[in-house]
């Protein structure tokens, strides 16, 4: 006998063939709660269950172990990214910048997602990822992109999103343990990083240019250069 393959998307939805006592939806958004309370380490069936006030019976009708449940809580998380429709208006190009602005904000609400990314096993079947990917690929198509650039785009787009998020949500989560704001940090580490690079030129001048740094700003103009190159490949 075959094993049942390991995704939650390959489990048959509780819900369509029985009502109970506790749902997919609430345990998700029990899951998704604690998960930005206290991070992907404080998250266990166990925990959960206490939370939620339910036993394991309850619970396993929906997910099988932790690694369904995170594919579950992705899911939830990729809802919140704002796609605007294809031949909306703004042109493609304006459509993928507020795309990936929108993706990048939600991964930073949820700082712990960066961490699972690669763990997720086949979050990429879930109903709001898929909508996600369908989406932003008629917006590329709309563009000009055939099927495939479309394609090749989405990936590049989302890798540079991910990439910079991966490293905001790192420093952001240093900066909240150590109980500095982000000013305070940087005038702490400041005297030592100019003493590291004191013998290296181009680092030297490079952090001195990047003392009181924008994120924002410079999220923005890596964004440019990704989407420049795009139009590029388009041409």
């Amino acid at each position: 006998m075959k094993e049942p393959f390991p995704s939650v998307w390959a489990r048959p939805h509780a819900e369509r063939r029985e009502q109970p006592a506790l749902s997919r939806r609430q345990i998700v958004a029990a899951a998704l709660e604690l998960l930005d309370a206290e991070g992907i380490d404080a998250l266990s069936m166990r925990k959960l269950g206490t939370r939620l006030n339910a036993g394991a019976t309850s619970m396993y009708t929906h997910v099988a172990n932790k690694d369904e449940l995170i594919e579950l809580v992705v899911d939830e998380v990729y809802g919140e990214i704002e796609v605007p429709p294809a031949g909306g208006g703004e042109g493609w190009r304006a459509a993928a910048f507020t795309c990936a602005g929108s993706m990048r904000a939600t991964l930073l609400r949820h700082p712990w997602i960066v961490s699972v990314q690669g763990e997720a096993g086949v979050a990429y079947l879930g109903p709001n990822v898929l909508r996600f990917s369908e989406s932003l690929l008629g917006v590329f198509e709309g563009g000009g992109f055939s099927l495939e650039a479309a394609d090749r785009a989405l990936n590049t787009l989302t890798a540079y999103v991910l990439g910079y998020a991966t490293s905001e949500a790192a420093w952001l989560t240093t900066l909240r343990r150590s109980g500095l704001s982000e000013g305070e940090w940087t005038e702490r580490l400041w005297p030592v990083a100019e003493e590291a690079v004191r013998a290296y030129p181009r680092l030297r001048t490079l952090y001195a240019a990047q003392r009181h740094e924008d994120r924002d700003r410079d999220f923005a103009e890596g964004l440019e250069c990704v989407l420049d190159g795009l139009v590029a490949r388009l041409k």
